[in-house]
């Protein structure tokens, strides 16, 4: 078995996963704006309309950097931490009541926060990867 090339693929693929992940998520959200900024505003945020953009160019930009590898660990990082804040938003404890779905939905958030810091701590891979990063810079030109 080609370990190097099988890492290289479940590296690839992975990536492509949380990218898509977040280039669906942002495409619904430019397709109707205003049904995500009506689940927002159901959130008690104020300024729904102006979250609803915010977090539709949020994803557009996590999906570029997972997808290409530029800034891999940081998105990786930053999508954990928004995927968080989603579970706990949205799905969380204040909403479980007689309503298991959003239990569910809580729990699955958790499993894909811990692709996302196993992927930031490992990073794109070598392959196909821009490799840009705040992080390490002086091993960044290497």
């Amino acid at each position: 078995m080609d370990i190097p090339a099988l890492k290289t693929t479940a590296i690839l693929i992975a990536r492509l996963i949380f990218g898509g992940v977040f280039v669906m998520a942002a495409t619904f959200k430019f397709i109707d704006i205003t049904a995500t900024a009506s689940y927002i505003a159901s959130a008690g945020f104020p300024f729904p309309l102006f979250l609803a953009w915010i977090a539709a160019i949020f994803e557009t930009v996590l999906a570029l950097a997972l997808l290409t590898g530029a800034f891999f660990s940081e998105a990786a990082l930053l999508a954990a931490a928004y995927v968080l804040f989603l579970a706990l938003t949205f799905h969380g404890p204040s909403r479980w009541t007689g309503n298991q779905v959003d239990f569910g939905f809580f729990v699955d958030h958790f499993t894909f926060i811990a692709g996302l810091l196993f992927a930031a701590v490992h990073g794109p891979g070598d392959r196909l990867a821009l490799r840009s990063s705040l992080f390490n810079r002086a091993n960044a030109s290497a």
